[in-house]
């Protein structure tokens, strides 16, 4: 029924089991993702399916591809190995992984509240103390085996205490973990099977004991205890042999995905010895570190899925009654997807996207308490052992199954006299703030060095920045601005230099008379050969290649993106011409380079010389296929703005770096629900609340960065409803569309949103 002739020669020979799959799951599969990224496999009887737009939709539609059979066990089970789990009266039922609809998401909900980051923010202190106990037994050792004496042991006290369960029968729980994996995923010989059917057995039986406990007094802290709770009020959505699957799932789920990741992630830090450095020097880099980590070798491999009608998947046509082996490792390196996917970035803007913990109604629902634990433990060992390395020509070896991966073993080795707490106790007080969620695009930095600084006009400084390492910088395309921080605060500066020339960034930084210490300190003590953090480069004032002329304005400092613009379009050939404004021709950067590059373009009004822009004289004469682009004062971009208003869309684009946002008045705002379609909940927004709060309040991962509506890194796709805009980035058109929106600062002007989350 579902297979399909003839079977290539790749999809004959792939083998979840063997040893190139177990490595390295994605890599062994990059032959699919390029020649046939929807194949059957024989070795196995399923459907495998490998790139990233493939699997995302996949787990989006929970309903044609049901999660019923994700904890089907993927080798037939011998009738001695079930005649065990009868004696021991296994009865796994339905859980959060693997259940249909409609029951799955009341459940989900009902259940959701211990998973939310307000919650987890409790268990920090108890990770910390965990991290800090585990590291004391070996820091002066000099050598080590991270998964025996670290890793394993904190995820498993972690969620037992996330459970609310008892620490005690630990060396018990850890054989019980390993054999309900092997017992699900794995490929057990058939005797074999009996051995590991004993041990889930006993693992069914104690899960029930502790449960028996629990429910003679269930108001202490845990999500099972919490679960109990929620069954006394909801008996009809919350069963008692529910409880009993979840409390044995639970277990596994919370302690050896996350103890795996973390293994996986250190073991790819340290092979990536630049990234392991300066994750050492600027801790701020850790959270994106920990998601490029679960991006490019994550410990969950693939799920699986049933087809309950006939489709298709990639073109691929799939008949109804088939199984999916949907490879999310696969997915997280599809360079369709992810830029030079097979490198380690942890600078990567968009890792977050990986498809680790799922996507949509069945997205881990832990995923933010394993953020929390990858974070501290390399917090604590970036910290008091910057040193560490791989143990030499060690074998990594790997339990094997479909799904989840980490090494067996991960040993290391270090120079106990070189730990920095011998010499600086202090080390040991420091702390860095913990992210539970998603990482910010804030945090998403790099150091460059001041390479030159020299003046532009009065009062401005051109300030020439390279990496400090001598690396290339990103790509950047005109209209791009990058983030410096100066005495603390960040600031926003477009570049204005050569994008061809990856080696270096230049800015220019206006003194202000009102500054609150950024552009001052910039003008009066930043020095060369000083490094500074920068984040970046982001475009939200791209020029667009399908007008038919350019039209650029400029006000002050505001000629910095527009010189960047001017100087591709005569590199294209493209029609351009550019006004430039300003209070006194001294004062007016790159005056003396635009008259020699675009001397025949250039148009300069200088307001103490009695020229100033006549804004309806420029627009008379302008085609309908020309557009505008401007940065300046607020006075500038508004008298264009309203100028502009009976043009068409997108005639006039223009690029903010103030926000005119305001605190949310409950008075004058309104509450209003939002559909996630994708996750399958509904939300409500208080009057007092941002949209993008009430998504992080329910557990939904979304980027941010300025959270004023000026970066565009929250944007969210509208699928229904009416959007209040409030942001600085969107044109007309595409506010005019209503397709996307910024969850920081915009909201609903009706009753009701659909997001595409």
């Amino acid at each position: 029924m579902s297979t399909r002739c003839p079977v290539s020669a790749g999809a004959a020979a792939f083998d979840p089991f063997g040893d190139a799959y177990q490595a390295d799951p994605a890599a062994s599969l990059r032959w699919s993702r390029d020649e046939e990224p929807v194949f059957y496999s024989p070795t196995i009887g399923y459907w495998v399916v490998t790139r990233y737009e493939d699997v995302k939709a996949v787990f989006r539609d929970n309903l044609l591809f049901s999660p019923s059979i994700a904890l089907e066990k993927i080798t037939p089970v011998c009738d001695e190995a079930t005649s065990v789990l009868a004696r021991y009266d296994y009865a796994m039922a339905r859980t959060l992984v693997n259940e249909d609809e409609p029951e799955h998401m009341p459940r989900r909900r009902a259940l959701m509240d211990p998973f939310t980051p307000k919650e987890l923010a409790h268990h920090e202190p108890m990770v910390r103390r965990l991290t800090r106990e585990y590291v004391d037994r070996f820091v002066d050792s000099g050598q080590a085996d991270l998964v025996d004496e670290m890793l394993w042991e904190i995820p498993l006290t972690v969620a037992l205490h996330f459970l609310g369960v008892p620490e005690e029968d630990m060396d018990t729980l850890r054989e019980y973990s390993i054999a309900h994996t092997v017992n699900t995923w794995g490929r057990p010989s058939p005797e074999e099977q009996v051995a590991v059917a004993e041990a889930v057995g006993r693992f069914w039986q104690y899960a029930g004991k502790v449960l028996g406990k629990l429910r003679e007094d269930p108001s202490g802290h845990g999500w099972m205890p919490f679960s109990i709770r929620v069954q006394r009020e909801k008996p009809e959505v919350i069963t008692d042999s529910y409880l009993h699957s979840i409390m044995m799932a639970g277990i596994v789920a919370a302690h050896e995905t996350t103890a795996n990741a973390a293994a996986n992630a250190i073991k790819l830090l340290l092979e990536n010895r630049r990234a392991w450095e300066e994750i050492c020097a600027d801790p701020g880099l850790i959270p994106n570190a920990v998601e490029e980590c679960l991006r490019h070798s994550g410990s969950v491999a693939a799920w699986r899925r049933l087809v309950t009608a006939d489709t298709s998947i990639g073109g691929v046509e799939i008949p109804k009654g088939a199984k999916l082996l949907i490879v999310n490792s696969s997915a997280n390196r599809d360079e369709r997807h992810f830029d030079n996917a097979d490198e380690f970035d942890i600078r990567r803007e968009n890792t977050a996207d990986h498809l680790t913990f799922g996507y949509g109604s069945h997205q881990c629902m832990g995923k933010n308490l394993a953020r929390m634990e990858i974070q501290i433990f390399l917090e604590e060992l970036t910290r008091r052992l910057p040193h560490l390395e791989l143990v030499p020509d060690q074998t990594f070896s790997y339990l094997p199954n479909t799904s989840f991966r980490g090494p067996d073993h991960l040993w290391v080795r270090w120079d106990p006299s070189a730990n920095p707490e011998r010499a600086d106790p202090e080390v040991l007080r420091a702390r860095h703030p913990v992210r539970i969620g998603e990482p910010s695009k804030r945090a998403i930095s790099r150091t460059v060095t001041v390479r030159e600084i020299t003046r532009a006009a009065d009062g401005v400084v051109r300030v020439t920045l390279s990496d400090v390492h001598g690396r290339q910088l990103p790509a950047w395309a005109p209209g791009a601005h990058i983030d410096i921080e100066l005495e603390g605060l960040s600031r926003q500066y477009s570049l204005c230099g050569d994008p061809d020339d990856r080696g270096r960034y230049e800015i220019a930084v206006l003194k202000e008379p009102e500054s609150r210490g950024g552009s001052r300190y910039a003008h009066e003590s930043l020095q060369v050969g000083q490094t500074l953090t920068m984040r970046g480069p982001r475009n939200h004032f791209r020029l667009d290649p399908a007008a038919g002329r350019y039209v650029l304005v400029a006000g002050g400092i505001g000629i910095t993106p527009i010189i960047a613009m001017a100087d591709h379009a005569r590199a294209i050939g493209k029609p351009y011409e550019i006004h430039y404004c300003g209070r006194d021709a001294s004062t007016m950067a790159f005056l003396d380079r635009l008259e020699r590059d675009h001397g025949d373009r250039l148009t300069v009004y200088v307001s103490a010389e009695g020229t100033r822009l006549d804004i309806d004289a420029l627009l008379a004469d302008l085609a309908e296929d020309a557009q505008i682009y401007a940065c300046g004062p607020e006075r500038l971009l508004s008298a264009l703005d309203e100028a502009t208003g009976h043009r068409p869309d997108d005639f006039l684009r223009v690029e903010h770096f103030t926000s005119t946002r305001r605190d949310l008045d409950p008075a004058d705002e309104h509450a209003f629900d939002v559909e996630l379609r994708d996750s399958g909940l509904t939300l409500r927004v208080a009057a007092d609340q941002t949209l993008l709060d009430a998504l992080r309040a329910a557990n939904i991962d979304v980027q941010s960065d300025c959270e004023e509506g000026l970066c565009g890194s929250c944007e969210a796709s509208v699928l229904d409803g009416e959007v209040d805009h409030r942001d600085l980035v969107l044109t007309k058109a595409e506010r005019g569309a209503g397709k996307v929106m910024m969850t920081c600062c915009s909201r609903a002007r009706g009753a009701k949103l659909v997001l595409g989350l």
